[in-house]
């Protein structure tokens, strides 16, 4: 299911996001209980394996939002005339 040269970590950050939906750093951590610095790391490889997205967080503009990138996430929005 997962990349194979994912490591683990970041293997388990796709796993709570895709059962988890949307999530912040610290609920990651919380959930994952992996070190913050371990969960950074894990976030860094899947952003560059485009295999999540990040979202602007609304309630609180200082921290990201993170959510599993599905079909529907990964299509371009389309302007409406």
């Amino acid at each position: 299911m997962y990349p194979t040269t994912l490591p683990p970590s970041s293997k388990t950050v796709l796993e709570i996001l895709g059962t988890g939906g949307a999530m912040t750093h610290k609920d990651i951590v919380q959930k994952s209980h992996l070190a913050p610095r371990t969960v950074r790391y894990a976030l860094k490889k899947l952003k560059e394996r485009e295999l999540i997205i990040e979202k602007f967080n609304f309630r609180d503009a200082r921290q990201i939002i993170y959510q599993f990138r599905t079909a529907q996430s990964a299509k371009p929005q389309q302007a409406f005339a």
